[in-house]
């Protein structure tokens, strides 16, 4: 039993779960909002650990197939292609998705582009780790199982996502989150990389829940502190109610961005359709609704989206430049790329701030 604090925050975020999976079921736009959410999940659950780029560079990147990319670039674009490959493949197979093997495969996907990473990326860590106390381990303040506990640890944590135990009848599906993580994260079973992996661990109990997946590293990092010492509570004192009460709080404090960002968008959609008069159906006005899913895009990108010719999607384009909705960013003759940046500036604007659109 949780104080009333935390069992309201519990309350609240089971209510905003109802919410944004009532607005799915209406929907029949698999993202709910955008796809660049988990684009904006990829670049936040990577700066926490000091992994930087922007969501502009990374959609850029993902639109022209640049492999000359920064390294950090490319371990941030992993981290979303692993989302969009596992998300789905949680929500079918639920529960039983979760597996060692499962654990080890979300390892190389984020790390196998890790220039520094000295182990072999999905092998469980050989060697004693530790935080805090520089570099001698005599004045640590958090040490996880030796390298010989990691594989039983890690299947005790692997049985747990499963919820085949006693948890599925005594504790709630945030809780669960809470535990699993802050569980997880205690185990570190690799030498880098496990915060990253922890955090994908997240939409994909909540795609197996059957639940609309919810993006939580942008709400993380705007309270990385509290995240830290939440996690830091349970793993060392074993008080589960400050990571519970963070989880759920995340929850919420998500699923209310997600709303004013869907709100925002839709606004954004009905200026554009107001600043010039778009011909019914023709590939201008139908590219403006793939634009919230595709803020950065090339001609042939969008042209596919809409399967139109080449010459149509090119005139589509001119219009939307001439009305200010897509700017061309390249400057190049051919292999153009173009940019929404109205709905970037929605998208990437700090956790928790008003969105704010164009007269």
């Amino acid at each position: 039993m949780f104080a009333p604090g935390a069992t309201k925050a519990l309350e609240a975020a089971q209510a905003a779960f109802g919410k944004v999976d009532a607005i799915a079921a209406e929907m029949k736009d698999p993202y709910i909002v955008s796809r660049v959410l988990t684009r904006r999940e990829a670049v936040s659950s990577s700066s926490i650990e000091g992994i930087q780029t922007t969501l502009d560079e990374l959609l850029s990147v993902e639109e022209t197939g640049d492999n000359s990319a920064r390294d950090e670039t490319r371990q941030v674009r992993n981290y979303a292609v692993a989302l969009d490959r596992f998300i789905p493949r949680a929500a079918k197979e639920g529960y039983g998705v979760f597996t060692m093997d499962l654990i080890r495969d979300l390892h190389r996907a984020v790390m196998k582009d890790d220039p520094d990473y000295q182990d072999v990326p999905g092998d469980l860590r050989a060697r004693v780790v530790w935080g805090g106390g520089s570099k001698d381990i005599a004045y640590s303040s958090w040490n996880p199982p030796p390298p010989a506990d990691v594989p039983d640890c890690l299947a005790q944590t692997v049985d747990y996502l499963r919820n085949e135990g006693l948890q599925q009848m005594t504790q709630g599906f945030i809780t669960r989150m809470a535990i699993a993580h802050a569980h997880f994260e205690a185990v570190h079973p690799f030498r880098d990389g496990n915060g990253r992996v922890g955090r994908l661990l997240l939409p994909l109990m909540m795609a197996a829940e059957k639940h609309v997946p919810l993006y939580l590293s942008p709400y993380i990092e705007s309270k990385k502190g509290t995240y830290y010492a939440s996690l830091k509570d349970a793993q060392q004192r074993l008080e589960w109610e400050p990571v519970v009460t963070f989880m759920a709080d995340a929850v919420t404090g998500t699923v209310e961005e997600l709303i004013r960002t869907r709100t925002a968008l839709s606004e954004l959609s009905e200026r554009w359709r107001g600043r010039r008069k778009f011909r019914r159906g023709s590939a201008a006005m139908r590219a403006l609704d793939k634009l919230h899913n595709y803020p950065v895009v090339t001609a042939k990108r969008l042209g596919d989206l809409l399967d139109v010719t080449p010459a149509q999607i090119n005139q589509g384009i001119a219009q939307l430049e001439e009305a200010g909705i897509l700017h061309e960013r390249t400057g190049y003759a051919r292999n153009r790329v173009y940019s929404a940046p109205e709905v970037l500036a929605v998208i990437n604007r700090p956790f928790g701030e008003e969105p704010v659109l164009p007269e």
